[in-house]
């Protein structure tokens, strides 16, 4: 079993002995209305990402984001916020949010999806969908069925919440989920459609419907959980967006519900994110809630194989001990590898508002989960500030790119965290290996033989990496090898690695091969 997963770690990440787990924090935008932000890369260059935040900024990185450049987004829809992105297996993007046009119809009167071909460099002016009187869209969120074995291949979905008159408290006002698609690469949209049976009210509080976020299935399901009357809901369509379930099935109880307190923020939520490992077709939902008191906020997850209609116990995403407030989560699954990758706001670390930022990942479909701590310094919101809604993560093929907001004295900045930095394969003398790294069996228990290929003599090491790109053992470090093939045996009596995936890494300082190893 190998994956094709060639990167150069860099030197802070192979620091095998390194006490704190560490990395490198890049600014992206330091703006005083930068928030809310969103992050994609290109799935046919995985070192060109692009990112968005409110009110119309859009990030473009072509070095696997170490460096940003700044530019803006506009529309003659206009442009309001909420930004998503995300990218076809063309390498085109497309950036959704919300829009007013300042005319009669309502305050937040449609989605709009841009489209950029030049890897974000430029946008067309875009097309819409939800328009529909005076009513109000919100809190869109797009998803592109890449699925291979998909009737529906490369339809462009959008799911998000309509309000009959956005914060109203009349009863005969209310909320609901839709969805639109687009077949021809967000040229035009169909008719949206009802997804929910149970409508909520317009108040954008926990009675309110909200939080769709559409997941592809391998088949070209469209699935999407959202928050409503302290419940987490789920509806699924199999016909490419065009009909739903006429009944909402029962995820699980949100306990005091979507709309919470933490302290320092103006406003919080915990609206869940869905997700699909398209290789084994489980579906995730991904939320934070108070369920443990409202000076305890968790991040939770429950997962379903059987398409939506039956659904696990919530399991606690964050291993910190209780009393601590982590919010704001967001989670995508790494389709090559079926590794979970979470990010969100937390405060294990200090006794008052202050915040940092922390990655957790599971590597056993959701049964156990680690923790990292990935911002380097921490922020103090401010309660009569705007903080925002949300953050994003985006993983493949072992990149995984967080992207996080930090607030100081009232002013916003963007930042992600590098956790791997990808080369292709002109980087000098990668001929060298031969790509010939492998290990059999694969999954294993006790030993294991890994094979490589040299074209030259040369002083190689070789590591085991956890998903993240940290030094977990050394297995050999600058011993010199001749040409041809070569077997080093893996001992687990020895190395005591627990059930779960793991990267090993092969190499010198001018060329790496990395390969996926299992052990249950």
């Amino acid at each position: 079993m190998k994956i094709a997963i060639k990167y150069l770690l860099l030197p802070f990440v192979l620091a095998s002995q390194m006490a704190l787990a560490q990395f490198q924090n890049i600014l992206i935008h330091d703006g005083s209305n930068a928030k809310e932000p969103a992050i994609c890369m290109n799935p046919k260059n995985l070192n060109e990402l692009v990112a968005g935040a409110n009110g119309d900024n859009v990030y473009t990185s072509y070095d696997g984001g170490l460096t940003w450049s700044l530019g803006k987004i506009a529309s003659s829809y206009g442009v309001w916020g909420d930004p998503c992105i995300v990218a076809d297996t063309s390498g085109n993007f497309y950036y959704s949010h919300l829009s007013n046009t300042g005319g009669t119809t309502g305050w937040l009167d449609r989605i709009v999806i841009q489209q950029s071909t030049d890897g974000g460099t430029t946008w067309n002016d875009g097309s819409f969908t939800g328009l529909n009187d005076d009513k109000d869209q919100d809190k869109p969120w797009l998803a592109f069925d890449a699925s291979s074995g998909s009737p529906f291949k490369g339809n462009l979905y959008v799911a998000w919440t309509e309000f009959d008159t956005y914060g109203n408290d009349q009863p005969e006002n209310r909320s609901r989920i839709l969805c639109s698609v687009s077949s021809d690469g967000a040229a035009t949209w169909s008719e949206p459609v009802v997804v929910s049976q149970f409508t909520g009210d317009c108040i954008d509080s926990d009675n309110t419907a909200e939080g769709a976020v559409p997941a592809i299935g391998p088949l070209g399901e469209v699935y999407t959980a959202w928050s409503l009357n302290d419940t987490l809901w789920f509806n699924r369509s199999t016909d490419g967006g065009q009909s739903w379930l006429a009944q909402d099935i029962f995820v699980t109880t949100q306990p005091g519900g979507w709309n919470y307190s933490v302290p320092g923020l103006n406003r919080c939520n915990g609206l869940p994110v869905t997700a699909c490992d398209k290789s084994t077709g489980t579906i995730y939902v991904n939320w934070t809630d108070q369920r443990n008191g409202i000076d305890d906020t968790d991040v939770f997850l429950v997962k379903s194989t059987d398409g939506g209609t039956t659904w696990s116990t919530p399991l606690r995403v964050n291993n910190d001990p209780p009393g601590k407030h982590n919010f704001l989560s967001w989670m995508t699954v790494d389709q090559t590898s079926g590794i979970l990758f979470f990010v969100f706001y937390d405060r294990r670390d200090y006794s008052d508002w202050q915040t940092g930022v922390y990655l957790a990942y599971s590597t056993d479909g959701g049964g156990t989960f680690a923790n990292l701590k990935i911002s380097n310094l921490p922020f103090t919101p401010q309660p009569n500030k705007f903080f925002g809604d949300y953050t994003n993560i985006v993983a493949q093929d072992g990149h995984v790119h967080p992207i996080w907001e930090r607030q100081v004295n009232g002013s916003t900045s963007i930042w992600t965290a590098v956790l791997a930095y990808p080369v292709g394969i002109e980087s000098p003398n990668f001929f060298a290996l031969q790509t010939k790294l492998e290990s059999h069996p694969n999954p294993f228990s006790g030993l294991a033989t890994i094979s490589f290929n040299t074209a030259i003599e040369q002083e190689l090491s070789m590591y085991v990496l956890d998903p993240v790109g940290r030094v977990i053992a050394p297995i050999f470090t600058q011993k010199k090898y001749p040409p041809g093939l070569h077997e080093v045996k893996l001992d687990n009596a020895v190395l005591r690695l627990p059930p779960g995936i793991y990267f090993l890494r092969l190499g010198n300082n001018q060329a790496v091969e990395t390969c996926k190893i299992v052990v249950r």
